[in-house]
C-alpha cells in the first residue's frame, strides 16, 4: 500500500500543531508540574530555569514545528512508497 506522500505530510503538520497548542495550554496551565515532567525528559534538573511562554513565542514554536514535521513526514512517506 502507497502513501500519499502530501497528506500524510499534512496530517502529521495537523497533529504536531494540536500537540504544540496542547503542550503550550498545559505550560500555562501547570508551569511547574510541566517544567519537572520536561526535566525528567531530558534527565536533567532544569527546576532553576524558567518559562518564558509568550504567544509570540507559541505561534512562532507551532509553525516551526508544523512545518518541520510535515516536512520530515512527506520524505518518509517518499522513502517508504520507493521500498515497497
Amino acid at each position: 500500500m502507497k502513501l500519499d506522500a502530501a497528506k500524510f505530510g499534512l496530517a502529521t503538520a495537523i497533529s504536531f500543531g494540536i500537540a504544540w497548542l496542547l503542550c503550550a495550554l498545559l505550560v500555562l496551565l501547570m508551569p511547574t508540574m510541566m517544567m519537572e515532567m520536561s526535566g525528567h525528559m531530558v534527565h536533567m534538573d532544569i527546576s532553576a530555569m524558567g518559562w518564558q511562554l509568550t504567544l509570540g513565542g507559541v505561534l512562532l514554536g507551532l509553525v516551526a514545528w508544523s512545518i518541520s514535521a510535515g516536512l520530515i513526514a512527506w520524505l518518509l512517506a517518499g522513502i517508504y512508497n520507493r521500498l515497497i
